[in-house]
């Protein structure tokens, strides 16, 4: 790919500061699809510099401009669609129809719902004689993650133009190269120089010294949450704005009510998409204990009908888990599960028959999980389900809770009116009712651990906006 070992700083690709370079690896082969340039402080310092720079005439043009702007990106992507299919499908490992249908998509979806939420959004208001007026916040800093890497860089990027920003982008390490490609399609659509600049590197070096910098006014991360608190810790000494997506536990319960064959069906397939490398994936499913069994048989079944295989493969369902590193996590996670006494009802331990080279993860279900276990409580980010019995509808309320976690939530019922009841007994930031189509104009966040702040429409451009209160205005 173009521009593969450069940064893009100040309008123009620039050769990186240092001389460390990192192989991307395609994670259904272990081979490397080439290597990018790591980033340092220097080069941190750069891309601020011409953010800074840029922020103070961008920051002043009207909406309809920056709308424009979004308009010419939006126009650009949709030509270079299938490249950033084809792109993710290679760097994270995803199905070749998952990718297209849902990760270049979400980078589509995030860019329309902004431009609709900027049509409808409240720039000014007076309030009495006090004018409220909504300012751009300054420059941010945007740390994204490799495991819906589009979705994540637009529904930060997108919003941060519409509202003003100027902003350095340091996505994952892991899967750097569709940022690469948006950087050119936004680079196509005519950004103003140091508008838009992005920095490839490491966390503990590049994420870190945005998060620290002084001329960084706001940090937007998605990401772990121990990585989340670390860099609230790096923010805190300069009191800039911190804005967090962090993990997830979520808990999809089902009630007595609802057609157990379509419920649970349904409740499996939608965990184990992407590999289950979804931070609201519905990794815990909780069902009557006098249907433990019935559920955990329809599981199992759905979990072996998986066809776990390369990217390309035209009957790959699943994909394998992103690198190395991830693969190990997961296996000694399954292994902790078995120690642990939890029920194994499918997958298990080890690779898949047949798939000895990649990263591939047998799709694994667990039933008779209890709260305490260890495959509970900890976001493990591949191919697992843990079924879990509950005896009453205020037990799985109760049980559901249960967990540092709040990000997302699922509730499955014949009669809305319960389900709603359910839902709104909820400590997370998203709850799913019956399986809903994705909503790119809801808000999406989390409570506890899973960090603070909203993004997606109307709620993405709040996050990057100062509030501004013109005393006397109107009189």
């Amino acid at each position: 790919m173009q521009h593969m070992q450069q940064f893009y700083i100040d309008g123009e690709w620039v050769e990186p500061s240092g001389a460390r370079r990192l192989a991307v690896i395609d994670p259904g082969t272990e081979e490397s699809l080439g290597e990018v340039a790591l980033g340092d402080t220097r080069d941190v310092d750069r891309a601020v510099a011409a953010a800074r720079r840029a922020f103070t005439t961008f920051s002043q043009t009207h909406v309809q401009e920056r709308v424009a702007l979004l308009e010419r990106v939006l126009a650009i992507y949709l030509d270079r669609y299938d490249e950033m299919a084809a792109v993710i499908s290679r760097e994270i490992g995803a199905p070749a129809q998952l990718s297209r249908a849902w990760q270049a998509a979400l980078g589509k979806r995030h860019l329309e719902e902004t431009l609709r939420a900027c049509a409808q959004f409240r720039w000014q208001r007076l309030k009495g004689t006090t004018l409220v007026n909504h300012e751009p916040v300054g420059v941010a800093a945007l740390i994204t993650p490799w495991n819906w890497p589009i979705n994540q860089i637009v529904c930060k990027v997108a919003p941060a133009l519409a509202a003003g920003c100027t902003m350095v982008l340091k996505p994952s390490e892991v899967s750097p190269m569709n940022a690469l490609l948006f950087a050119g399609i936004v680079d196509a659509a005519g950004v103003p120089k140091g508008v838009f600049n992005l920095v490839n590197g490491d966390g503990p070096t590049v994420g870190a010294a945005l998060a620290a910098h002084p001329g960084v006014d706001m940090v937007s991360f998605t990401g772990s949450t121990r990585a989340g608190v670390e860099i609230a810790r790096l923010a805190a000494p300069t009191v800039k704005r911190v804005h967090q997506e962090l993990g997830g536990k979520s808990a999809n319960i089902l009630l007595d009510d609802v057609d157990f064959e379509a419920a649970v069906t349904s409740g499996v397939l939608s965990c184990f998409s992407n590999s289950v490398q979804s931070c609201n994936a519905p990794t815990r499913m909780l069902v009557p204990a006098s249907r433990h069994d019935e559920a955990a048989q329809i599981a199992a079944r759905v979990a072996r009908a998986q066809r776990v295989g390369p990217a390309d493969g035209p009957d790959t369902t699943m994909g394998p888990v992103v690198s190395d590193v991830q693969y190990g996590r997961v296996q000694r996670l399954i292994e902790i599960g078995v120690e642990e006494g939890a029920t194994l009802v499918a997958g298990g331990p080890g690779k898949p028959d047949g798939l000895e080279r990649g990263y591939f993860v047998k799709p694994t279900v667990f039933a008779n999980v209890t709260p305490s276990m260890t495959i509970a409580r900890e976001e493990i980010f591949g191919p697992v389900l843990a079924i879990m019995p509950y005896r009453d509808e205020a037990q799985a309320v109760a049980i559901a809770n249960d967990t540092p976690f709040g990000l997302a939530a699922y509730v499955q019922s014949k009669d809305r009116e319960r389900a709603r009841r359910v839902a709104l007994q909820m400590r997370a930031g998203s709850v799913y009712v019956n399986y809903p189509a994705w909503d790119p104009s809801s808000p999406f966040g989390g409570y506890k651990q899973s960090g603070n702040g909203r993004e997606y429409g109307e709620w993405g451009l709040e996050a990057f906006l100062e509030v501004k209160g013109i005393v006397g205005y109107g009189e």
